[in-house]
């Protein structure tokens, strides 16, 4: 999805007064969006979810998208398949599926938990029915059962500056070259903005999102060691 579509979407809304959702978006269409400087409220169906859909328009809250939870789930847990997120994935693109009317997949317990439009949640209940070798039941839930998510990690690390290059090496153990590179390849991505600029300076509660390695947020400075290198706090997600 583009600038231009965000715009007609916007303008949509504003018009006719009435709410105008988007597809689900993935982190380079959620970075075009924030650059094109439209108001728009965002949701993927539980907080902190990495696809997302924009809404458009006056005093829209999260039970306002069109968003359904579903629970892919063996039906006999005991000769199932070792199933993963490719599976689900790949199960759902042979229907024929779209991407973007597809949010995240949670995986728990060998079942999967779907994020979609809402109006593609009935065709998935009704055709999805084997993944791999394994027969499945498709069913609707409210929400996410409890500690599907997985719990923050907040950690301290010390670090020799505040470049965001710096903090993505320390948190997922990578050489400076190992970090350019993904800043280079346009993996790196700070409050749904694309970052190219390796000494971009982080600053208090950005959320970095980082694809293939995943997120955290940058909670605060703490203190200088007698070395005069910088204590951060941050959240692993």
């Amino acid at each position: 999805m583009d600038e231009k579509r965000f715009i007609e979407l916007y303008n949509r809304a504003y018009a006719k007064s009435y709410k105008v959702f988007s597809e689900f978006l993935n982190l380079e269409e959620q970075s075009i969006l924030a650059n094109a400087y439209l108001p728009y409220c965002s949701y993927g169906g539980y907080d902190m979810a990495e696809r997302i859909v924009a809404g458009f328009g006056e005093d829209i809250e999260n039970t306002d998208f069109p968003i359904r939870c579903l629970v892919i789930s063996p039906v006999m847990q005991k000769f199932a398949d070792k199933l993963t997120h490719r599976d689900f994935l790949g199960a759902l693109m042979n229907l024929g599926i779209k991407r973007e009317l597809l949010g995240d997949i949670i995986i728990a317990n060998n079942c999967g938990y779907l994020f979609c439009l809402a109006h593609i949640s009935e065709y998935i209940k009704n055709n999805l029915n084997r993944i791999k070798h394994t027969n499945v039941n498709v069913t609707e839930c409210n929400s996410l059962p409890d500690n599907i998510i997985k719990t923050p990690d907040p950690r301290e690390l010390i670090v020799s500056s505040l470049r965001l290059d710096v903090l993505v090496s320390a948190v997922y153990k990578l050489s400076r070259n190992e970090a350019s590179k993904l800043f280079s390849t346009g993996k790196v991505f700070v409050n749904s903005k694309l970052i190219e600029n390796t000494s971009y300076q982080i600053k208090e509660n950005d959320v970095v999102s980082v694809r293939g390695y995943g997120r955290f947020t940058f909670s605060q400075q703490l203190r200088k060691t007698k070395k005069d290198r910088i204590v951060v706090e941050i959240v692993i997600y």
